[in-house]
């Protein structure tokens, strides 16, 4: 026998108790027993005909419910036992509000507690009505990406996709009302953090976790941003492992581009953006987490988020859009593919870890893999000219700086950089990868 999400022992009562009475009624119900260690065995309390009397008052005074107490006896010994039904609304405690999650009381505060209480209510917070935001203030770059995903998935009517874009959103149930909602917002804003700060996605790249090298920021409407931040990672962040097949070169991420994407999706999809923090993408030579401030659904536990399990997104009207899309499925199989995905390309299975107020994913690459380290600048040799270890400090503290960027940052003249570049790119020591705009520089220092 052993303590679990419904069931709570405690050796004495205290009036702290009342915390885990509210935890309970919060959740799922439970019962409170008074009267039993730790390991369940009964010690017994005093008093018991007093606490029969305090504790319903108490629990009234401090929550306005009612408690069923009851008392029961084992081996000569009597106990307490405090049922706690499940409340429809959100109850506080002298002001508090509490949540019983797994074996253990937390307490709800900011985002966490907004969305509680949204919850309680049968509301999203990506379904709630957002005056400040019109339909003038629809990108129409935006509602165009939209129109052709949706296309090419063949998840939505083809007729509806020739509506105007004010048609268009009703349908997809993006209105409240007469206004559009957060989800819209978050979905076709031009520039959605202008409306809610940390709607963006922040990529850094590690030495250490204390030495940030270089970062990027992704912004605009969500429906949009997938896509180069997929490719921001793997042409700037990221390190392939090249093979050859014949003349054929291979390329191979520790992360597969199919476990990073769906990795990226429900992060985008399950984020408590009222929180206003951006999603992080952290990119070491061996590992990448992305972090996003957000929550399992009520009553989860790893084991269900691992296991075979519904669709539960906390952003049911965003998720939608996605699926339409043909970004996502809806079938909660989100972990699976990561996993599947990872295994089919011999990559470590990837680790989550769940906090009260946020998840975190972590894929590491197997000793197999080789990763090129960062180049240390104090590596550079003298035998360069001044201007070329110049250019390859700088493009060692980004590599995805462009000409254009090594000129300002110089404060030299557009030819003399390209000049230096060009003397450079002749010898091997550097190559351009990927796009002028979203590619990065290789630095090879055999080459020298």
């Amino acid at each position: 026998m052993m303590e679990t999400q419904n069931i709570e022992w405690k050796e004495k009562w205290h009036d702290k108790y009342l915390e885990w009475i509210c935890g309970f009624a919060n959740a799922e119900g439970g019962r409170l027993v008074i009267g039993r260690d730790d390991a369940g065995n009964v010690v017994g309390v005093r008093d018991v005909k007093k606490l029969l009397e305090d504790i319903p008052n108490k629990v009234r005074d401090a929550m306005g419910i009612l408690v069923d107490v009851n008392v029961y006896e084992e081996n000569g010994l009597e106990y307490i036992e405090i049922v706690v039904p499940p409340y429809p609304v959100g109850i506080s405690c002298k002001g508090i509000y509490y949540i019983r999650s797994g074996s253990t009381k937390q307490v709800l505060t900011g985002p966490a507690l907004e969305a509680f209480l949204l919850r309680k209510r049968g509301i999203t917070w990506d379904n709630m009505a957002f005056p400040v935001f019109t339909m003038d203030d629809v990108d129409d770059e935006a509602i165009a990406c939209f129109k052709e995903l949706a296309s090419k998935s063949g998840r939505i009517e083809p007729k509806l996709l020739d509506e105007p874009k004010a048609v268009l959103l009703e349908k997809l149930h993006l209105t409240h009302g007469s206004y559009l909602t957060n989800a819209a917002m978050l979905l076709f804003a031009k520039k959605p953090e202008q409306w809610m700060a940390g709607a963006y996605v922040k990529i850094g790249y590690f030495e250490t976790d204390a030495d940030l090298l270089y970062q990027d920021e992704v912004h605009g409407p969500l429906i949009t941003i997938v896509d180069r931040i997929m490719e921001l990672v793997y042409l700037k962040y990221m390190r392939a492992k090249i093979t050859y097949e014949g003349i054929q070169r291979i390329e191979r991420y520790f992360v597969p581009k199919e476990a990073l994407r769906e990795a990226l999706l429900n992060a985008i999809v399950h984020k408590q953006y009222q929180s206003c923090i951006p999603i992080q993408v952290s990119v070491y030579e061996d590992r990448v987490y992305i972090a996003n401030v957000g929550c399992l659904p009520e009553h989860w536990t790893m084991d269900d988020l691992l296991g075979k399990h519904a669709s539960r997104p906390y952003n049911p009207k965003l998720a939608n859009v996605f699926h339409i899309a043909g970004f996502i499925e809806s079938w909660g199989r989100g972990v699976e593919k990561i996993q599947l995905a990872c295994a089919q390309n011999e990559a470590p299975a990837p680790k989550y870890f769940v906090k009260p107020q946020d998840i975190m994913i972590e894929f590491t690459a197997s000793e197999e893999q080789v990763v090129r380290k960062p180049i240390n600048r104090m590596e550079l040799p003298k035998s360069l000219s001044k201007t070329q270890q110049a250019i390859l400090d700088l493009l060692i503290e980004d590599p995805g700086y462009t000409r254009e960027v090594l000129r300002e940052k110089l404060n030299m003249t557009d030819r003399t950089i390209a000049r230096h570049v060009k003397q450079l790119r002749e010898k091997g020591i550097i190559h351009r990868v990927g796009s002028k705009k979203n590619g990065y520089w290789e630095i090879h220092m055999d080459k020298i």
